[in-house]
């Protein structure tokens, strides 16, 4: 079985505790890889190389930089197949999708790059005259990337991408379930020109590696998408420094009495148990008005029904394993738990094949919702029911949540598709469409637990740069803003 190092100031090296971990395949539990161990003193180590390649790469042009990641873009359409299927063997999603994620980091660093020829400021006048003011973006110098494991590809290209147009020195660590994936990328950014020393990979445990990023005050900007919990520990104990979190989410679809039916139901059964419900944008609530409840339940559970379980690699699988056995259990218990609050169980609820980490798509009925399967993310292949009268306990319900990312509605009337889009509590809102399907030149995040970032875009410049004003006084003379304007 091959062995992965982690890279640090552009060089390969083991990890300092001697110690590996392995990468499982979720369709069959067995290993693919081993991956360094990583701790302290390997982050510490790290951070030190980052803060070298910050110094050279922040004076190298945008539009150079901009070259650089076009290149890695190149590349990335090059091997786009070879790196879904290797995504497949390492996640578990559909090749489909997994295709799609990787076409998300082409479509990310593409965008990204031609922020190098924008990265803008602005400008606007002085009130004292021979007086001039503008803005300029500067990086914020080493920062910290924290990534999980359902996106391996497309989350860690949001965040390296927008990170390296801006001139930053980088630290990655991504999630220990898909290390294999997140060093194939860095090594197609050493390959596309990237210096090495600027991108340095530590694989390797959170509370080790991951909390020296985080409480190192060497580090200027940390970036994290995850678990509440441990969003709230990096606000505790990251100091002062730029924090970027997302979160997830309990998204919704809101499907009214005069919803096109079988439109909403192929945005259910996409956004509930696309990537076996792994998104935190998955489409987890369906809140249904009860003149068409049991219309749209008996559509669902036909849909359901033929959903095929297996391999991503296997073009007639449907929906793919769960990334882990401790994820799969943490899915049952939520059926037990639905079960328990005296929800009604329309299909699924049970293992799938016997070896690998599926679960059957699982669909709830007379769900209230105060409920905790209406309520906390389950991040598997569940879906619920919430009967409704009107839109305004629709929206009432969809706000209902702790979570603020994504919404839907299904409707045909105008007034209740903007009524949902000036009230729904939200980062994202879709009309007549799942809550999956986001794009790389508009912002992506949410309100509330979900975070307090949005990246994508523009947007993604603002997390990984500062802003500066300049002034520049050409009159000769001093003049004090405020006291000599008069």
């Amino acid at each position: 079985m091959k062995e992965y190092p982690i890279y640090i100031g552009g060089k390969s090296r083991k990890s300092s505790s001697g110690k590996t971990f392995e990468t499982i395949n979720p369709a069959t539990g067995k290993a693919l890889a081993k991956f360094q161990e990583g701790t302290r003193k390997d982050a510490t180590s790290a951070i030190k190389a980052a803060e070298i390649g910050f110094k050279k790469w922040s004076n190298v042009p945008a539009p150079k930089r901009g070259d650089i990641l076009f290149n890695v873009a190149v590349i990335l359409k090059k091997r786009k197949k070879e790196l879904a299927k290797l995504l497949v063997m390492e996640m578990g999603k559909v090749l489909p999708e997994a295709l799609g994620d990787v076409q998300e980091a082409i479509d990310v660093f593409e965008y990204m790059a031609g922020e190098g020829r924008r990265l803008f400021g602005h400008t606007t006048t002085s009130e004292l005259s021979e007086k001039f003011c503008m803005t300029i973006r500067r990086p914020l110098g080493v920062v910290g990337l924290i990534t999980p494991w359902n996106f391996p590809f497309a989350i860690p290209a949001w965040k390296l991408s927008a990170a390296l147009i801006c001139g930053n020195g980088i630290v990655f660590k991504p999630s220990s379930d898909t290390p294999l994936c997140a060093i194939t990328l860095v090594e197609i950014l050493y390959e596309a020109g990237v210096p090495r020393d600027v991108v340095n990979f530590v694989t390797g445990p959170g509370a080790t590696v991951g909390d020296e990023i985080i409480q190192s005050n060497k580090v200027f900007g940390i970036s994290f998408t995850g678990s509440v919990p441990t969003g709230e520990y990096i606000l505790k104990n990251a100091g002062i420094k730029k924090v970027g979190l997302e979160l997830g989410g309990k998204n919704g679809i809101i499907v009214m009495d005069d919803a096109d039916l079988d439109l909403a139901v192929d945005g259910i059964i996409w956004g509930g148990y696309g990537t076996t419900g792994q998104r935190c944008t998955a489409a987890s609530r369906v809140i249904v008005h009860t003149k068409v409840k049991k219309q749209l339940e008996k559509k669902l559970i036909a849909r359901i029904k033929k959903l095929r379980l297996g391999s991503g690699l296997d073009p007639k699988t449907d929906v793919g394993p769960l990334i882990n056995q401790s994820t799969l259990e943490k899915t049952h218990s939520y059926t037990k738990i639905g079960l328990s609050e005296g929800a009604k169980l329309l299909c699924g609820g049970k293992y799938g094949q016997r070896t690998g980490f599926f679960y059957q798509p699982t669909l709830f009925t007379n769900v209230k919702k105060n409920m905790r399967i209406a309520r906390e993310e389950i991040f598997g292949p569940t879906v619920v029911i919430i009967e409704i009268s009107n839109i305004d306990e629709a929206i009432k319900t969809m706000n209902d949540v702790d979570y603020g990312l994504s919404s839907s509605i299904y409707t045909q009337n105008i007034k209740n598709s903007f009524k949902a889009i000036e009230d729904i509590e939200t980062g994202i809102t879709y009309v007549n469409s799942s809550t999956i399907g986001a794009e790389v030149h508009l912002p992506f995040g949410g309100i509330k637990k979900t975070g307090n970032t949005r990246e994508g875009g523009i947007h993604g410049i603002d997390e990984f740069s500062e802003i500066k004003t300049v002034y520049v006084d050409y009159s000769g003379t001093l003049q004090r803003a405020q006291i000599d304007n008069k």
